[in-house]
């Protein structure tokens, strides 16, 4: 699976994007995903998750009520609609996915195997 991320930007506090994850290959229904996000000098941290087929979705508490993760299966996609934003979400937002993720799991990188290469969101104040 090859991951491809997108939609990210310049926006003023407050403000929204949609992001995008356009995945490759087959089956991708069966696939869990997850978007992550780094600033410059700290660690990457999870923002929230989508589980395969049935699709629970998953968010830190950081971005709860803020953000919208979903998919479109038929499109090989999952969004992540970001609302409010503030400054302090500023950060390469990546995107990543996993055919073989339990849900305790999802907040992990490292239990996922595949990885877009990131989208730059800046919020400025």
């Amino acid at each position: 699976v090859q991951l491809q991320a997108s939609g990210g930007g310049l926006v003023q506090a407050g403000g929204s994007l949609r992001l995008s994850c356009a995945a490759s290959g087959r089956d991708f229904r069966s696939y869990s995903v997850g978007w992550f996000r780094q600033a410059l000098g700290k660690e990457r941290q999870f923002v929230a998750a989508i589980k395969s087929n049935g699709g629970r979705t998953y968010y830190a508490d950081s971005v709860k009520g803020r953000y919208t993760i979903s998919r479109d299966n038929a499109k090989n996609t999952v969004y992540l609609q970001v609302n409010s934003l503030k400054p302090e979400d500023t950060a390469v937002y990546y995107c990543a996915a996993s055919s073989r993720i339990i849900t305790s799991s999802l907040g992990m990188a490292d239990q996922y195997y595949y990885w877009g290469q990131g989208t730059l969101v800046t919020v400025s104040s």
